[in-house]
């Protein structure tokens, strides 16, 4: 129970994605202008991450090293993701017509989205087991929707400050996104190795 807490910490806040090991920043830059759309990124990238590690760690262990076509796991994994997105695009399109305008383009990018397939194959490579590795997936999608709501949040707030011409837009958002990786490596060491 304790090395679950320890998973679900680590994914959180140790090893974020997003600033930790830089994975999925297109759609962190992308959809952190309003924290509304963050949140919804959030959601749908949680769903997707969580479901992605359950399904690829089936994959992989019941039809790729069966069969010993461990070569395509990538390939499978990533067609698993695509499929997973269009999904949660199907869904959004049809129930929540506003949050599928705001995520616009980022939200079939998820299918391409780094952080996503990088949970899955970090999974198989630390030999989690089926548990751990739905732990780990969601642990992860929940540090990369920490990550872009606190950015949402700053941003917003920099949109009433004066920030100086050359510096608005992405330089700016660039430069919050790296002292916020600074400020989670006050994180490391807290859990043990």
């Amino acid at each position: 129970m304790h090395e679950l807490g320890y998973i679900l910490i680590a994914t959180i806040l140790v090893n974020n994605f997003v600033l930790s090991r830089i994975l999925g920043i297109c759609p962190f830059l992308g959809c952190s202008k309003k924290l509304e759309t963050a949140v919804g990124m959030g959601s749908a990238v949680t769903f997707v991450m969580g479901l992605a590690a359950a399904i690829t760690w089936l994959i992989q262990r019941y039809m790729l090293i069966p069969l010993k076509l461990e070569y395509l796991q990538t390939l499978s994994f990533i067609l698993t993701i695509a499929a997973l997105v269009q999904f949660v695009e199907l869904f959004l399109q049809k129930y929540v017509p506003a949050l599928y305008q705001a995520l616009g383009i980022y939200l079939p990018l998820i299918s391409t989205n780094c952080a996503v397939l990088g949970v899955s194959i970090l999974n198989i490579q630390k030999n989690y087991n089926f548990v751990q590795g739905v732990v780990s997936g969601v642990g992860a999608a929940l540090g990369f929707t920490l990550a872009l709501v606190l950015m949402a949040g700053i941003r917003e707030r920099l949109e009433l400050s004066d920030v100086p011409e050359s510096l608005q837009g992405i330089p700016i958002a660039l430069i919050v996104a790296m002292l916020m990786a600074t400020a989670f490596l006050g994180f490391s060491g807290m859990i043990p190795e």
